[in-house]
C-alpha cells in the first residue's frame, strides 16, 4: 500500500476549510457577529468598507483542532479618513458587540480583539485595520494602553496571504502539485506542535511562524512516476529549516528563534519569545527529523505507522497487523525513484 496512503489518510482526518461541515457553527457564528460589529461602526461613524478572513482558512492550511475550538480570524478594515485618531476605540467598540452577544473572556490584545463563544466552542479574534490608498493600517494596543503604546502600524495583511498561496517561486511545471504538499506539510506540522508541546507553550509556536518556515525551506518530493513522497519530503523541508539561521545559541544548549515576516512589517514571528520556547522548538523540531528519518529506513508500514503515530498523535492511525500474513505479505515502502528538490523561498 505505501506509506504515503497513510499519510493520505492522516492529511484527511485532520485538514479543515472554510467551507467543511465541521467548521459550520463557527462559520454561522462569524456571519453574525460580523454583522453586528460592521453595525456597530457604521453607526459610531466609521462604516466598514471591506473585510476578509486572515490565517490558516484563507491560506487553505487549517486543521481540526484537537481542542475542539474552532477560530476564526476575521479582518475589518475603516478608511483611513473617517478611522478614529485612537485606533483602540473601534476595538472597544468591537469589545462591547461581543459581551452583548455572550462571549467569554472577551478582552483587547494588542493586535486584536478576542473572545470565546464556549457554547459552539468558537474563539474569535477580530483584526481592526484602517485603509489609506492601498496601504493597511492595524490598530495595535491594549484596552489601557497609553499614546506610546499604541499606532495605527503599517501591515500587509493580504500580501502575506498572498505571499503564502504563491506557487510562482516553485519554478516547476506541476506547481499545483508543490502547492498542494507544501499546504500538507504545514498541515503535518501543525498537528505536531499540537501533539508534542504542552498547551501552554504550543500557543507561542505560532502557525504563522510554522507556516513561514515551511515555505522558504519546502524541499518537495515525489517519484519519478509524479507519486507523492510526504515522508521524504517532510523529512528533507524540516532539516532544511535546522540548517538554516532560524536559531542562534545563545547560551550552552539553549536557543532563540527568529522568523521574520516575509511582507511588512518585516518583525520577527517570534520577537519576545523566551529562551525556552526557542529551544523547545529546536530540540523537537530535532528529534521529529531523527524519528521520520527512523521511520523511513523501516520496510514493515505497521512499525512505521508506530512511530508516526507517536509523532502525529491518534489521528495518524496504526494499521491492523495482516491476519496469518507473512512478511512477504507486509506492504513495503520503498524510497526508490524519489525526486526532490528545494524551493529556496
Amino acid at each position: 500500500m505505501g506509506i504515503q496512503t497513510h499519510f493520505d489518510k492522516f492529511h484527511n482526518k485532520i485538514k479543515l476549510g472554510r467551507e467543511d461541515d465541521a467548521y459550520k457553527k463557527a462559520r454561522d457564528r462569524d456571519d453574525s457577529i460580523k454583522k453586528d460589529v460592521a453595525s456597530a461602526f457604521q453607526s459610531a461613524g466609521y462604516p466598514v468598507v471591506k473585510d476578509f478572513i486572515q490565517g490558516s482558512l484563507k491560506t487553505h492550511t487549517g486543521i481540526i483542532p484537537i481542542s475542539g475550538d474552532y477560530d476564526i480570524d476575521r479582518a475589518l478594515v475603516i478608511e483611513d479618513d473617517v478611522a478614529p485618531e485612537n485606533p483602540v476605540t473601534p476595538k472597544k467598540k468591537t469589545l462591547e458587540v461581543l459581551e452583548e452577544r455572550g462571549f467569554k473572556n472577551a478582552k483587547i490584545k494588542k493586535p486584536c480583539v478576542t473572545a470565546d463563544y464556549t457554547g459552539d466552542n468558537v474563539h474569535i479574534d477580530f483584526i481592526i485595520y484602517k485603509l489609506s490608498g492601498d496601504q493597511h493600517y492595524l490598530a495595535v494596543g491594549k484596552g489601557s494602553s497609553d499614546e506610546k503604546n499604541r499606532e495605527w502600524a503599517a501591515t500587509d495583511p493580504c500580501g502575506l496571504t498572498d505571499w503564502i498561496n504563491d506557487d510562482s517561486l516553485f519554478g516547476v511545471d506541476d506547481r499545483k502539485e508543490v502547492l498542494a504538499q507544501f499546504r500538507r506539510l504545514v498541515r503535518y506540522i501543525k498537528r505536531w506542535r499540537d501533539v508534542q508541546f504542552s498547551e501552554s507553550v504550543a500557543s507561542k509556536v505560532y502557525s504563522i511562524g510554522l507556516t513561514v518556515l515551511v515555505k522558504e525551506q519546502l524541499q518537495y518530493s515525489f517519484s519519478t512516476e509524479g507519486a507523492r513522497q510526504d515522508l521524504q519530503a517532510l523529512i528533507n523541508t524540516v532539516g532544511a529549516i535546522l540548517d538554516s539561521n532560524y536559531f542562534t545559541e545563545e547560551e550552552t544548549g539553549k536557543y532563540r528563534v527568529c522568523v521574520d515576516l516575509p511582507k511588512e512589517p518585516w518583525r520577527n514571528i517570534f520577537d519576545g519569545s523566551s529562551l525556552d520556547t526557542g529551544t523547545q522548538i529546536y530540540n523537537k523540531l530535532s528529534r521529529l527529523k531523527e524519528q521520520l528519518i527512523k521511520a523511513e529506513g523501516l520496510s514493515d508500514e505497521r512499525e512505521q505507522c508506530k512511530i508516526l503515530n507517536d509523532l502525529f498523535g491518534k489521528d495518524f492511525e496504526i494499521p491492523e497487523p495482516p491476519k496469518g500474513g507473512s512478511k512477504s505479505e507486509k506492504a513495503k515502502y520503498s524510497s526508490a525513484g524519489i525526486v526532490t528538490a528545494s524551493v529556496g523561498a
